[in-house]
């Protein structure tokens, strides 16, 4: 009898380690169980444009809103508590932000998202041609307490926003 080859030993792992994936594969398949008298719909999808996080805390509500801009809408300006993760889902938002004695303005559009940090003071204008909506998931919010604060007064630093 002839002694087996490294390359026929080889041969013989990779054919067990196939036949073990597709038969793994194959049962998978039976072990999730489908919905029943269930849906979920899609609302907005979009790619994080934003360095750092937002934590979420225990005991804290989260919200979850849709806003819609009309050409030349705006926000006003304000801040969230708890920030804000934001999804463009049709249209763009130009965001304005009151950053020290400056304005920084950023343009986000279809298919993008963002964060607002909390207490970030910010302006967000539909600066584009047609109406736009998106949608914010608010974490960290008080048990029914607000998303938003008002800031009184226009703070300077974005001259005509």
């Amino acid at each position: 009898m002839k002694k087996p080859t490294k390359r026929g030993w080889g041969l013989v792992l990779l054919t067990v380690a196939l036949a073990g994936t597709l038969a793994a594969a194959t049962m998978l398949p039976g072990l999730a169980t489908p919905g029943i008298n269930s849906a979920s719909t899609l609302l907005a999808r979009g790619t994080d444009q934003s360095p750092g996080t937002l934590p979420f805390r225990e005991g804290t509500d989260v919200v979850v809103a849709q806003n819609t801009f009309e050409v030349g809408g705006s926000s006003g300006w304000h801040s969230h508590p708890g920030g804000v993760i934001v999804v463009v889902q049709q249209g763009e938002l130009t965001l304005y932000r009151s950053v020290g004695n400056h304005c920084e303005s950023t343009r986000y559009t279809a298919g993008q998202s963002f964060i607002e940090r909390p207490d970030d003071v910010l302006n967000g204008v539909n600066t584009g041609s047609i109406q736009t909506i998106v949608y914010a998931v608010f974490p960290n919010v008080p048990i029914g307490g607000p998303t938003r604060v008002d800031v009184a007064n226009d703070p300077g630093t974005c001259p005509g926003v």
